[in-house]
């Protein structure tokens, strides 16, 4: 079967900032004005937070490949001689920016290299002898196999995503490392969601459901208001694809409250507005699934007049492809309406 569309909202990616920011001084002089990320608003960066897990506020994606040939620079014999440990450390950094110059440049090659740089840190690093590094690099894997199997859209690299954060979750637990097993309950929910939609499987999305709704149990609004709006709208937008798996209407009614949540935490904490877009767009969609199930004629209408309304009023908040979705839902709200008020 096919699903409807749900836009997919990914917090800022840490471990890549983290690897950047540790690897800046090694870059040139030179670039040293090329490092701040543009602040001027294009329609390329409306949905900056749907594009994927390499995405990031901090700095300018144009350094990333000078970046990951000043690390490799780095990376020596000499070095894991005398200091394995920084070895497997910057194997790690110039894994993460691979991985990003991968999803920018729709590149095999690059996840291909960024998952060899992290393989390379696992014969440094070990459950037993360096848990918190070891953990760390399992993330790392999951991320870009994620990345890689979403892009490619192949499920067996899913899966292996989905085992490497179960390894992280083996060191990160819920007292300990709270923001670390916070993150990868959500991507584990999102890389579910993603197996799932190729396995065309209802027990994979209920996994995702269960792991969103454990990042849920220790998210706030205060300290984490992106993580916890992507958090409701991603868990929302699985249970959306349930209930088309199991044409249950109950199913929708959560996942419609599931968006809810996410609009309000959205508005309330003044998240960048074309989350609150995304949203809605994500919603609207999910009413007119209802609508199908249900016959509602009615609700088909308010459908097509959310579409309208979003077209209409939020015109710099849609990218070229979002926009023809909400001219295709609301077409087909329109008709549907016409159909079942006949």
């Amino acid at each position: 079967m096919s699903y409807s569309n749900a836009y997919i909202i990914y917090p800022i990616n840490r471990a890549l900032e983290k690897s950047v920011a540790g690897a800046i001084g090694l870059l040139p002089e030179s670039m040293a004005d090329s490092v701040a990320r543009d602040g001027s608003v294009t329609i390329a960066d409306i949905f900056f937070h749907a594009r994927g897990n390499y995405e990031q506020k901090t700095f300018n994606a144009n350094i990333l490949e000078p970046l990951s040939e000043a690390i490799e620079a780095t990376i020596t014999d000499e070095l894991k001689v005398d200091d394995a440990l920084s070895w497997a450390d910057k194997q790690n950094r110039l894994g993460n920016v691979c991985a990003a110059l991968g999803q920018k440049m729709f590149s095999v090659e690059h996840y291909e290299k960024a998952l060899a740089c992290f393989d390379q840190a696992l014969t440094v690093y070990s459950q037993e002898e360096t848990p918190a590094e070891w953990a760390l690099t399992q993330y790392n894997i999951g991320t870009a196999k994620q990345a890689l199997g979403r892009q490619e859209s192949l499920g067996k690299v899913l899966n292996e995503a989905v085992d490497a954060y179960i390894n992280a979750l083996l060191v990160w637990n819920k007292q300990d490392n709270l923001e670390e097993w916070m993150l990868t309950m959500h991507q584990l929910g999102v890389t579910y969601h993603q197996h799932g939609l190729a396995l065309k499987g209802n027990r994979t999305f209920q996994k995702a459901v269960v792991a969103h709704k454990n990042a849920l149990s220790v998210l706030n609004a205060d300290d984490y208001a992106l993580e916890l709006t992507a958090t409701h709208n991603n868990r929302a937008a699985v249970l959306q694809h349930l209930a088309e798996s199991e044409n249950n209407p109950d199913r929708v009614e959560e996942a419609l409250r599931a968006y809810e949540k996410g609009l309000a935490v959205c508005m309330e904490q003044q998240l960048p507005f074309h989350l609150a877009v995304m949203i809605r767009i994500n919603k609207a969609t999910a009413q007119l699934v209802l609508a199908e199930m249900t016959k509602n004629a009615g609700l088909a209408e308010e459908v097509a007049d959310e579409h309208e309304l979003i077209l209409e009023c939020f015109p710099h908040a849609l990218q070229p492809l979002s926009k023809k979705h909400c001219q295709a839902q609301e077409e087909k709200a329109r008709k549907l309406a016409e159909e079942l008020a006949a």
